[in-house]
Order: C-alpha cells, then sequence, then structure tokens
C-alpha cells in the first residue's frame, strides 16, 4: 500500500527522510532469463521480477537516478516474490492457503494504531507535512503506520521461514565510483566494506543518521572504511561555514571530535560559535581561527560538493557503501542488509 493510493501525494515524497535542496566493483548486465533469485529448488529470472516491478509509479522514486530507480523497484518486486513463494509453501505445509497464513502470522500480530501515536507522529514530523493540519493528514498517517507493522511483522515471520529454506539472490546493483579523496577516514583501508557519507552539519536528518552511522561502525568494526565527505547545502547558511570549519580542526588532528561536537551542538553554529568549540577541544585557536577566517578549506569543500553532485547526491545525508547508494537518514537494517549482501558476495 502506498499513500499514493490513499490520495495524499505530497505526503509520499515527504516521507524520504533527507534534507534536499569509491572505487566500486561494476555491476555486470543481466538479462530477462538471468536467474535473479532462489527459494530452495524455486528460481526467479529477471523477467519475473520485470513484469511487477516496472508496474511501480516513477514518483515513488522522486528524484533518483533512473538507474538506482530501477534497481529499487527491482529489489522491491524481487522481495515480495521471494515472500510471496516462502508463504506459499508455509502454506502448503499445514494445509491452508496463503491468507489463511498472513492473517494467522502477520494480521493477527498488528496491533492497531492508536490516535495518540498519530497526533505523536504528526507533531514530530511537521516540516514533511508541508502546513498541512491534522485532520487532513489523520488517515494517511494512520494507514502508514499500521503499514509499517504490517511490513514489520511480515519481515519477522519470513526470517523464519528464511532459516527453514535457503534463499540466494543475484539482482546486481547499480554502483556509484566515488572516492574516499583524502577526506577524514576511519577503519582499516583494506577494509572489505568502504562506506563513504556526504553530510551537512545543519541538517536535521544527518544529525539523526549519526547515531545510527555509529551502531554501524561498532556492529562491524574493523570491516568497514568510513569516509565522511562534506555536502552543505544551500539552504542552511551555517552548514558551510561549519564544513570548512571541521576540516580546520582536521588540520590539528581533531576531526572526528569536532565532527561529534557539531551534532550535539547543531542549533548553535555561527562563526563564534565554531571557534568556542575549537577551544574547548583544546585546540590551538589561533592557528585554528585564522584557518577558519581565512576559508582555507573552501576548496576542499566545493569539491566534496562536486563529487556528490556527479554521484547523484540531491540530499543530505548520503551513503555509498561499496558504491551502493542508501539516501537519507535509514534505520539500522537498511544499512545492515547492504552490507550483509557485500560480505557474503566476498565469501
Amino acid at each position: 500500500m502506498s499513500l499514493r493510493g490513499l490520495g495524499f501525494t505530497a505526503l509520499v515524497l515527504l516521507l524520504v527522510p533527507a534534507c534536499s535542496s569509491s572505487s566500486a566493483q561494476q555491476a555486470r548486465a543481466q538479462s530477462s532469463a538471468d536467474v535473479v533469485a532462489s527459494v530452495g529448488s524455486t528460481s526467479i529470472t529477471l523477467a519475473q521480477v520485470d513484469d511487477r516491478a516496472l508496474q511501480q509509479p516513477a514518483s515513488n522514486f522522486a528524484s533518483m537516478k533512473l538507474s538506482q530507480a530501477i534497481y529499487e523497484a527491482r529489489r522491491a518486486a524481487l522481495d515480495e516474490l521471494v515472500g510471496n513463494i516462502l508463504l506459499d509453501q508455509e502454506a502448503k505445509a499445514r494445509g491452508i492457503d496463503r491468507a489463511a497464513l498472513v492473517e494467522k502470522e502477520i494480521g493477527s500480530k498488528v496491533t492497531a494504531v492508536t490516535e495518540p501515536e498519530v497526533t505523536a507522529w504528526y507533531q514530530a514530523n511537521q516540516s514533511r507535512v508541508q502546513g498541512a493540519t491534522l485532520d487532513q493528514v489523520r488517515a494517511p498517517i494512520r494507514a502508514m503506520l499500521t503499514q509499517e507493522r504490517m511490513q514489520a511483522a511480515r519481515r519477522q515471520f519470513l526470517d523464519t521461514l528464511k532459516a527453514k529454506t535457503p534463499v540466494t539472490l543475484s539482482l546486481e546493483p547499480p554502483r556509484q565510483k566515488v572516492a574516499a579523496a583524502d577526506r577524514p577516514t576511519r577503519g582499516p583501508a583494506n577494509a572489505p566494506i568502504e562506506m563513504i557519507e556526504f553530510s551537512d552539519f545543519q541538517c536535521p536528518y544527518c544529525l539523526r543518521a549519526n547515531p545510527v552511522v555509529t551502531q554501524v561502525l561498532n556492529a562491524y568494526g574493523d570491516k568497514i572504511k568510513f569516509t565522511y565527505r562534506h555536502y552543505p547545502l544551500g539552504n542552511h547558511p551555517d552548514a558551510r561555514p561549519a564544513a570548512e570549519a571541521s576540516e580546520c580542526a582536521n588540520e590539528q588532528g581533531k576531526f572526528w571530535p569536532y565532527h561529534d561536537r557539531l551534532f550535539a551542538t547543531a542549533s548553535r553554529l555561527d562563526t563564534n560559535d565554531l571557534k568556542q568549540d575549537a577551544a574547548a577541544l583544546g585546540l590551538d585557536t589561533a592557528k585554528f581561527n585564522a584557518c577558519v577566517d581565512s576559508h582555507k578549506y573552501k576548496a576542499d569543500v566545493d569539491a566534496d560538493v562536486l563529487a556528490g553532485d556527479e554521484a547523484g547526491v540531491d540530499g543530505t545525508p548520503a551513503f555509498f557503501i561499496n558504491g551502493r547508494m542508501i539516501s537519507g537518514a535509514q534505520p539500522f537494517e537498511a544499512f545492515k542488509r547492504i552490507i550483509e549482501e557485500e560480505l557474503a558476495a566476498r565469501r
């Protein structure tokens, strides 16, 4: 179910959790006859996926590059096809039909969305409803939250079925060539996973994504080389000075502490604040202040923005995991899915 189907197109576009305005292996071209998934002994071809994927409205993918939009449509269709096969196999084993199985194992376990939950979502997402009143968006918000719960319950049940039936996916994702470009990095140079973030210190969605990035780095340790690159948006006037200041901190070996402090104090990013933060971290303030005032790293920030534009970034945060793009402040599970697929491909 999409909110477009509920007659509220604007909210669909606003649900992308992003502020807007690497060397990667090349994806192998796949033909319609190629098998892109197997569920036990059952195979799924690209043609079967496209029969479903190409029926999705283009508006579902906002301003994604065409290659990424096609992949996302195919991946959603493939996940649905795989899930349906697993459900049908389990329903047959139990001697019931799929609808009965779904109701028993999924539908019956989804709790109803309450009015306080709808109100709380509305109050927490004012920028995403573009001035609509609660009465105008109550129904689509309730439907969206209900659908989220249904999808979560479905994923959980399908995970139990996948534990019993081997499932392999071989749909090739698009990959962008994005260089680390000598920017601040964490993790070993030879890590199997390279994750590059384009971010904006004044973007609320970057702030929301920051603890998820920390969770990813803690979960995968030395399997990830993580690089931070700048993408200050024009509608965030303090973002560019903050980006330049962080490079001045990097000059003194304090990028990451300064990065963390900027996100911790995201509501105060004027020039005086930036300088006070440097002093609080024990930087050489005379050197730092001269660096900031001279805009020493303006060209470096400009280069990051250009690299982001060339890679298809049009909002923040944007991540590239071995060249595979994740747009917006996504949950840990979105990163985990791609990282696990990349690690599995190297085994």
